[in-house]
C-alpha cells in the first residue's frame, strides 16, 4: 500500500495558483488586457510559434542528411511558404470561376425553394406570418401628417454621385486591403525564419529568465514539450492536408463545381474545433442543390463528409496523434470561444493550438500546474480522492461506474489496495477532524458496504490453485505433501473471523479483507466489533475459528484502546491464530508495533500480503503457527 503523509496534511491538494484572489483577479485581466490590445503584435508571434513547432521537424530532417543548418532551415520556410502561396493562387482561381457561375446557381436554389413552397406550403406560411406581423408593427407606428403650412418649403431630393475613381486610386482601393495581410505574413516568415536558426539560444534565453533549480529536469520538459508539440502539429498539418486531397478527389467523382476550392476550405476547417465542420460542409452542400435538379447530390456530399470526419475523428487521429489532443472537450470549447472574441478568426484558428502549448507549459512548470488542471484532460482527482468524493455525494452509480472501469485493468484486490484502503484513510483524516455529521458518517459508510457488497461477483484473478507449502511440508516426503488437502477443505467457511475495530471505518476494511480472502479461497466471515463483546456468531461455533484478523483503520481508535481490543479477541477466539491487519494512514509506527508486543503478527502491506499471510497460517501446523507469530 503506498504511503500517505500525516493526518494533518492528508487532503486534495491545490494547483499552483496564487492563493489571494484579489491577485487571480488582477493578473487575469492584464493578461486579458494584454492579449486584446496588443494583438497587432501578439497574433504575429503566435503564428510565428506555430509554423515553427509544424517545421522544426522538418528542418531537422534535412540536417540529418547533411545539408547545413541554415540551408536546412531556409529551404523548410521556402517550401512552406511556396506551399501557402500555391494554395493562396489555386484558391482565388476557384473563386473567381466560382463567381462567373453565381447567378446560375441562384436561379436553381431558387427553383428548388418554390418547389418545397408548392409542395408543402410550410415556407410560405412562415413567409405570411413574418409579413402580417410585419404590417402590424408599421400600423402601430403613426405616419407623419403633412405640413398644412403654405410658407413651409418643401426638401428637394439631391443624389450625390461619387467621382470616377482615377486609376492610381482605384489601384490604392485594391491593394489596401491586402497591405496588411501580406505585411503580417512577412513578419511571420522572418521570425520563424530567426526561430529555427536560433532555437538552442532562445531555450536558453527562457530558462534564464524563469530560472531552474534543477537544470538536467528543467531541460528534459523543454526538450520533451518542444519535441512532442512539434510531431503533434506536423501530423496534424499533414492529416489535414490529405484529408483536403481526399475530399477534393471525392466532390470530383461527385461533380461538385470547384471541388479543389472546397478541398482546400475542408483541410483548413480541421484546424477549427466544432465550427470547422459545419463550415466545411455548407459551402458544397449548396453547390449540390444548385447544380443537380434532383437531391442525389447533396445527399452523397452530406454522407461524404459524415464519412470523412467520422473516420478521421474516431480512427486516424487516434491512430497517428493518441486518443486525444491531452485538452478537455469543454476546455476546447472555452477556448474557441475566448480567442475567437479576443483575435477574431485568426483566434478561432489557434485556439486549440495554444490552448495544447498551455497545457503542455502547465505539466512541466509547477507554477503553472492550474493550466493542466483547468484545460488538461487528465483527471483532476487521483483514483482515491475520486472515490472518496462520489462516495460522499452519494453517487453510488458513478461509485461502481469507477471501480468497473479501474477493474477491466487490475485485481480486485489491487483495486481495494491502490483506490478504496487510501480513500478510507483520507475519510478518517476528515473523521478526526470532527468533519461528519452522524447522518453523514452513517450515509458514507452505507455507500461503501454497497459497493462492497456489488464487488460480490468480481473475480480475483491471482487466486492460488494451490496451498502455499511450509517449510516443514517442503522437508516432508513427497507422498505427505501430495496428500495435502485444496485450501477449500483446510480453510471452510467461518474458520477465518475479520474483525473490525471501533474507527468509523474499520467495518468496510474487515468487509473487504473478508472478501478477498474469500474469492483466494479462504473462508472469512466479516464481524463488527460488537462481537467482543459477546455478540451472536450467526450460527458459528467460536471453537472452529482457525485465525481472527483484528481489521482498523489508522487513527479509529487510540493505541490503548486497539490493544485492548485484541485481549478481549484471544479470550474470544482462544484456538485461533491472532493478527492484524492495519490501514496506514500517516508514517507512524506506533500502532503496529503496539500490537506486535501482543503477540499477534501486524500486518500492513496490501490485501495480496494479508492473503498469503493467511493462506501460510491455515495451511502451517499449530506449532509453526505460533513459531511464526
Amino acid at each position: 500500500m503506498p504511503d500517505f503523509p500525516p493526518a494533518a496534511d492528508r487532503g486534495v491538494r491545490a494547483a499552483g495558483v496564487p492563493q489571494n484572489g484579489a491577485t487571480i483577479a488582477q493578473a487575469a485581466l492584464v493578461v486579458v488586457a494584454v492579449l486584446y490590445f496588443a494583438r497587432d503584435l501578439l497574433v504575429p508571434l503566435a503564428l510565428t510559434v506555430l509554423l515553427a513547432f509544424v517545421l522544426a521537424p522538418i528542418s531537422r530532417a534535412l540536417r540529418r542528411i547533411g545539408i547545413p543548418r541554415v540551408a536546412a532551415v531556409l529551404a523548410a520556410v521556402l517550401a512552406a511558404v511556396a506551399f501557402i502561396g500555391m494554395l493562396g493562387l489555386i484558391m482565388g482561381r476557384q473563386l473567381a470561376e466560382l463567381g462567373g457561375d453565381i447567378y446560375l446557381y441562384q436561379w436553381e436554389l431558387t427553383r428548388k425553394l418554390n418547389t418545397i413552397n408548392a409542395s408543402g406550403g410550410l415556407v410560405e406560411r412562415a413567409q405570411d406570418m413574418l409579413r402580417g406581423l410585419a404590417a402590424q408593427a408599421e400600423r402601430a407606428v403613426p405616419e407623419p401628417q403633412p405640413s398644412l403650412d403654405a410658407n413651409v418649403v418643401q426638401p428637394l431630393p439631391v443624389e450625390v454621385r461619387p467621382p470616377v475613381p482615377k486609376p492610381f486610386e482605384l489601384l490604392q482601393s485594391v491593394l489596401a486591403p491586402l497591405i496588411y495581410p501580406l505585411a503580417t505574413f512577412g513578419i511571420v516568415v522572418v521570425l520563424v525564419i530567426f526561430v529555427l536558426l536560433y532555437r538552442e539560444d532562445l531555450r536558453d534565453r527562457v530558462i534564464r529568465l524563469v530560472g531552474a533549480r534543477d537544470l538536467h529536469r528543467t531541460m528534459a520538459a523543454m526538450d520533451d514539450a518542444a519535441y512532442r508539440l512539434s510531431r503533434y502539429f506536423l501530423a496534424l498539418t499533414a492529416m489535414n492536408a490529405a484529408y483536403g486531397v481526399f475530399i477534393s478527389g471525392a466532390l470530383l467523382l461527385i461533380g461538385v463545381p470547384q471541388p479543389i476550392l472546397w478541398g482546400i476550405v475542408a483541410g483548413l476547417m480541421r484546424y477549427v474545433p466544432f465550427v470547422g465542420t459545419i463550415v466545411a460542409v455548407a459551402f458544397p452542400l449548396l453547390l449540390a442543390l444548385a447544380v443537380e435538379p434532383g437531391w442525389t447530390m447533396p445527399v452523397l456530399v452530406l454522407v461524404l463528409f459524415a464519412l470523412g470526419e467520422g473516420l478521421m475523428g474516431q480512427v486516424l487521429e487516434p491512430l497517428v496523434l493518441g486518443r486525444s489532443t491531452g485538452i478537455s472537450p469543454i476546455a476546447v470549447i472555452a477556448a474557441a470561444t475566448f480567442w475567437t472574441w479576443l483575435w477574431g478568426p485568426i483566434g478561432l484558428i489557434v485556439a486549440v493550438p495554444l490552448t495544447v502549448c498551455l497545457v503542455v507549459l502547465g505539466r512541466h512548470v509547477e507554477r503553472f500546474e492550474f493550466l493542466d488542471v483547468a484545460l488538461g484532460d487528465r483527471p483532476p482527482l487521483d483514483p482515491p480522492e475520486t472515490f472518496y468524493q462520489r462516495a460522499l455525494a452519494g453517487d453510488g452509480d458513478a461509485l461502481t461506474e469507477q471501480a468497473e472501469d479501474l477493474l477491466r485493468e487490475r485485481r480486485l484486490s489491487t483495486y481495494y489496495d491502490e483506490v478504496a484502503l487510501p480513500a478510507l484513510a483520507l475519510a478518517q483524516a476528515d473523521a478526526l477532524r470532527g468533519s461528519f455529521a452522524p447522518e453523514r458518517l452513517t450515509a458514507l459508510r452505507a455507500r461503501i458496504a454497497a459497493l462492497i457488497e456489488d464487488l460480490e461477483e468480481e473475480v480475483e484473478d491471482d487466486q492460488p490453485r494451490e496451498p502455499a507449502l511450509t517449510e516443514e511440508a517442503k522437508e516432508a516426503p513427497a507422498s505427505t505433501a501430495e496428500a495435502q488437502p485444496p485450501p477449500a477443505v483446510l480453510v471452510p467457511p467461518g474458520a477465518v473471523m475479520c474483525v473490525a475495530g471501533r474507527g468509523p471505518f474499520d467495518e468496510s476494511a474487515a468487509a473487504m479483507l473478508a472478501q478477498m480472502l474469500r474469492k483466494r479461497g479462504i473462508g472469512a466471515v466479516a464481524a463488527p466489533v460488537e462481537l467482543l463483546r459477546g455478540g451472536d456468531l450467526t450460527g458459528l461455533d467460536a471453537g472452529l475459528v482457525r485465525q481472527a484478523w483484528f481489521c482498523t483503520v489508522e487513527g479509529g481508535a487510540s493505541v490503548a484502546a486497539s490493544r485492548y481490543l485484541l485481549r478481549r479477541m484471544k479470550r474470544r477466539f482462544p484456538e485461533a491464530q491472532l493478527a492484524a491487519f492495519v490501514v496506514r494512514g500517516s508514517t507512524d509506527d506506533r500502532l503496529p508495533n503496539t500490537l506486535r508486543t501482543e503477540g499477534v503478527l501486524a500486518v500492513e502491506g496490501s490485501l495480496g500480503d494479508v492473503g498469503r499471510v493467511a493462506l501460510r497460517l491455515a495451511t502451517a501446523p499449530k506449532a509453526a503457527a505460533n513459531a511464526t507469530q
